[in-house]
Formats: structure tokens, sequence, C-alpha cells
């Protein structure tokens, strides 16, 4: 396929391995000026560095933006979807999902501002990220040009881009280079922001393979977490975490203060073989130890403030709701759709609840709130002036009805949850009754004793 003549092309770049010769490569391949958009999501690394190596391989201060955007993902994308407790086949907190379409809106914001007819991400074509990326661009500039370096070039293995870079001088980080100075292949591949990091590859690939531990970057193992349990509370407004212990923080800030507690007590690891979107199956290991800690605390205010059909289609909606995050639809009318339905269960969704955190593990002890629905009066066990449990019986009865008229009409309906033989034996009871009952009629119509 020819390549579309690009002027200009802002480019997701991290200063890593991948972005870097993808930097190199748009230079050669399109001939094209590059502007560089570096996000800082809170991934625990320096992101300063991209700036000079951006430089460095001719790029013009100018066209170089890093932004700090770590209270936006975390109050307009983080939380929207942890309102709606979004988690993907069982498990999965979308940590890289919700991050993309983030970066696909800043970078084309840039592309308005710079005047760029273009933009490049360095995601592979086996995974969903490419159409993340890309389903975000084109919702928000359908006359974009996109470029996905890795369904172009043969640059198709991390050997191949480390001799790349190599003999294009450019700069490989230590973790790509061994002991003699030559390039090797880093065991994993990782993504990580203020919700997540991610790891995938190698070692991984085999998903019969335990993760190693030195793997974990973030967590404490459960096995070397505090001997000791640590009680904390999070008090929410609307639906959405504002303060720990009592002392209000920004979005971004209680996130982080969140995960400093995961990581302390070995919160969050999971280690899953999730469906992509492409097709095919991948296992992969996250560290999420924040989100897990505000997932189990938003069920448990949920839990004494929606009301029960409420919590119930909510909960319904949740799995179609994961997965538009998931496959990259975060931009479409659908999940804004969702999203309107479930910010309005979220009206009355205040106050506090206390955890209990201990190796690994993240329990509820504790939920009040001043929007309660659970009423001590009607759920003690004790005698209660509000409930009459009389009332009971014609509530079961009245649900039962279509059962019992079913039985009476259609007995064979019946006969597979009942053994025959216990069948028989009731038939033959009844029967013997029956006859019974016509003897002694007819003993006391003769009078005899």
């Amino acid at each position: 396929m020819s390549k579309k003549e690009v002027k200009k092309v802002v480019l997701a770049y991290s200063g890593g391995l991948d972005t870097s010769v993808i930097l190199k490569w748009l230079q050669e391949e399109y001939g094209a000026e590059v502007v560089t958009f570096t996000a800082d999501l809170g991934q625990g690394e320096e992101v300063e560095p991209a700036r000079q190596k951006a430089i460095k391989h001719g790029i013009k201060p100018e066209n170089v933006f890093i932004l700090d955007i770590q209270e936006e993902f975390v109050k307009d994308y983080v939380f929207p979807m942890f309102r709606a407790n979004a988690i993907y086949e069982g498990e999965y907190l979308l940590g890289t999902s919700i991050a993309r379409p983030l970066i696909a809106k800043k970078q084309i914001e840039i592309a308005k501002q710079v005047g760029a007819d273009a933009v490049a991400h360095g995601a592979t074509g086996k995974g969903n990220d490419q159409v993340r990326f890309e389903i975000g661009y084109l919702s928000l500039n359908p006359e974009i040009t996109v470029i996905a370096p890795w369904r172009e070039w043969d640059l198709n293995s991390r050997e191949k881009l480390l001799a790349y870079a190599k003999e294009h001088g450019i700069e490989i980080d230590s973790k790509h280079i061994d002991e003699d100075g030559n390039p090797k292949v880093s065991p994993y591949s990782m993504d990580a922001n203020l919700l997540h990091i991610s790891y995938e590859g190698l070692h991984l690939e085999d998903p019969y393979n335990e993760p190693e531990e030195s793997m974990w970057l973030w967590t404490n193992s459960p096995e070397e977490a505090p001997e000791h349990a640590e009680y904390i509370t999070i008090t929410y407004e609307k639906g959405d975490p504002v303060a720990i212990n009592g002392e209000k923080l920004s979005p971004a800030t209680l996130l982080r203060t969140l995960n400093e507690y995961g990581n302390k007590h070995g919160i969050g690891r999971i280690d899953i073989v999730e469906n992509r979107y492409v097709g095919m199956k991948a296992r992969g290991c996250y560290e999420t130890p924040g989100g897990t800690i505000m997932l189990k605390a938003h069920r448990a205010i949920e839990s004494i403030t929606l009301d029960r059909e409420e919590a119930h289609l909510k909960d319904e909606l949740m799995p179609r709701y994961a997965k538009l995050i998931y496959n990259g639809y975060w931009f479409s009318p659908e999940r804004e759709m969702l999203q309107a339905a479930i910010d309005k269960t979220q009206e009355n969704v205040n106050g506090e609840v206390r955890l209990k955190l201990y190796k690994g593990n993240v329990m509820v002890v504790g939920r009040k709130s001043p929007n309660s629905l659970y009423s001590p009066a009607h759920s003690t066990f004790e005698e209660d002036e509000v409930y009459n449990q009389k009332d009971a019986e014609g509530f079961i009865k009245l649900n039962a009805l279509r059962f019992i008229i079913e039985g009476e009409n259609q007995p064979n309906r019946i006969k597979k949850y009942i053994d025959d033989s216990e069948v028989e034996q009731k038939q033959e009871s009844n029967q013997t009754k029956e006859k019974k009952s016509f003897k002694d009629k007819l003993i006391d119509f003769l009078g005899i004793q």
C-alpha cells in the first residue's frame, strides 16, 4: 500500500525504544515534520528526559509537548468508569484501556494547534491499543490521517528494533543493554499509569508459568506485607471518592495515596488470560492497588444507598459498559448513554466506608450514609413495630400462584423434579386413602359396628 503524503505528524511519544525508533522511521519513511506528545499519567517515571531525546533526534523545541494530565485522567476518565464498577471479564480493571482515549484526545488537540495532518502511535498490529487509539482519533477528527508503523514496517521483533536503533544512533535505555554493552531484549512489555501497571510477553506467554516475583514492581508480595492490618476510611460524594481518613484530596492525589496503601499491603495483583478485541487470547499480569481498594469501597457505599432494582440493573449494564471501554469506544454515543444512566444512580451515593487492609485483601468493615436505605427497624431479628411478618404469607402465595396453577393443570411439568418412585408411592397412598374413606362411609351408612 502506497504511503499517503503527510506534512506534519503528532506522535504519541514515550521516549522508550519503540517510539524512539518510530520517530526516526517517520522522518525517514514519510519525510514529515514530527511533533512529539508525551503524556504524564502518573506512570512513575520521569517524562522530562523525553524532551531531550526528541530534541536530540531533530525535533524542534516548540514541537515537543509534555503534558501533566494526571488530574484530568482520574477525574474525567477513571472516576466515571469506577462509578460503573467496570470490570472486563470478571477481573481486569481496565487500567490500560481507560488511558488510551485521553491520549488520543490530546493528540488530536495538539494536531489542531500545530496544523498537523496526521497522528501516529506505537501500538502493534496484534493488540487492542491500535483499535483504541484509532477509534479515538477518528471519533474526534474523521479527516485525520493515522500512521501505525507496526502495520507497515518489517521491524516485527524486539531484536530488529534494537538493531535499527543501534544502526541509526538512537539512544537505548540501560534495561535494553547487557553488561557488555550489546542490545538485549527486555523480559516484559510494560505499560503504566496512575491506575495500574501491566506486564506481557516472553516468560508470561506460557499461561502455565508462574510470574516471577521480581517482575512485580509496585506491590509487596502478600507474604512480605505487614503482619498487622491497617484501617482506612474513604468518603464518597455522588459516587466519587473525595477524602481518605477525613482528609479531602484531589482525584489524582487520592488515587496515588490509595496506591501507596495497596502497595504496602500487597493488594491488587492479578494474573489473567483475556480475550482481545482483535481475536486472540492474551496472558497479562496487572497491579492495580488503589483501584482494587476503590472498587471494593464503592460497591460498599452503593450497597446502602442504591435501590435494589436500580443496583441490579446497574450490574446488568456493567459488562456492556466495560466491554465498550476495553474495545476502545469511550467516545461512542452508546457509552455516553450508559454513562448518563450510571451517573443518575450516583446522586445519593454519599457517605463513608471503613476498610481493613491485610496481606493482599481488602475487607469492608463498615459503611454509613446520610442517604442510607438500610433500616435497622425493618431488618432487626428482634421485636419490631414496623413489619408484620404475617404479610409475607400473601406475598409468597402471590409469587407462587402461577406455579400452583401449572401444577394443578400440567402435572407432567413437575415430574422431572420428583423421583418417579416417590410419585408412585404418593399416588398409591392417595388411592388407599380414597378406598378407606369409601369403606368408612359404607359402614357408617349401614350402621355396622
